[in-house]
């Protein structure tokens, strides 16, 4: 472990890389036109594995060459955001969890992932993005420009991308009981619309780590980082230059 004074000599304001973990479907678009000034974004490639904790121990190889590194995640990068602690909890100086859970999957919601496998599985996963769209999308959004390119990360992640992610986050573990122990300036955030990961359960998280900082982005659903980019690069900005002290 990282003693609480080496990790309070670390100056505030050195750049460090930050470690972006898409979410279920999504690429390096998910981040795009959010990027806090300053950062060194090192966007990892969940596609390739079918557990959370390989998710992380996979992401974590961009960031061998860093004492320090900051990690934010949305949905499913969010997961493994928790995981990427748990792993390499000395190391992590900031954390941001987005538009995601510290619970386990909930019988329903393993049921409809399931649903959507059987349905790929029937050569139908161009279906799968279209039945999703309701749940990641400010309602307002569905029928513009922003639905399209959500339609066609997913057809970057591919099918068998997207397999993995679901047997993935099936298998999560209920984190709930680890984020007491995060003492790192956390970001807790979420659209104030998303119908997948609800505000609630972002309540619940800030809930239980100590000194959170919790944000709500008006008018968005699940995905804001590119709903509303601008104010998620500020709370981004703002929760990186929080200072790095134990």
């Amino acid at each position: 472990m990282i003693a609480p004074a080496a990790r309070a000599i670390y100056a505030p304001r050195m750049p460090i890389p930050l470690l972006l973990l898409p979410g279920l479907l999504c690429d390096a678009r998910l981040w795009r036109d959010c990027l806090p000034a300053g950062a060194e974004p090192r966007i990892a490639d969940l596609t390739q594995d079918d557990s959370v904790a390989g998710m992380a121990s996979r992401a974590l190889g961009l960031v061998v060459d860093a004492p320090y590194f900051a990690v934010a995640g949305l949905s499913m990068g969010g997961y493994v955001a928790q995981e990427v602690w748990r792993q390499a909890g000395p190391r992590v100086s900031h954390l941001a969890l987005l538009d995601t859970s510290a619970r386990a999957d909930t019988p329903e919601q393993t049921q409809r992932r399931l649903d959507l496998i059987a349905l790929s599985g029937r050569g139908a996963f161009k279906g799968v993005t279209p039945r999703l769209l309701p749940l990641l999308l400010h309602p307002d959004r569905l029928d513009g420009p922003l639905a399209i390119e959500v339609m066609e990360m997913a057809e970057r992640v591919g099918v068998e991308g997207f397999l993995r992610q679901q047997r993935a986050i099936m298998s999560r573990p209920d984190s709930r009981p680890d984020l007491p122990g995060i003492t790192i300036p956390t970001l807790v955030a979420c659209g104030d619309s998303d119908a997948l990961t609800p505000p609630a359960l972002h309540d619940e998280m800030a809930a239980l780590i100590p000194g959170a900082r919790r944000v709500s982005f008006p008018g968005c659903g699940h995905l804001p980082t590119m709903e509303a980019p601008l104010a998620v690069r500020g709370a981004l900005e703002a929760w990186l230059n929080s200072p790095r002290s134990a």
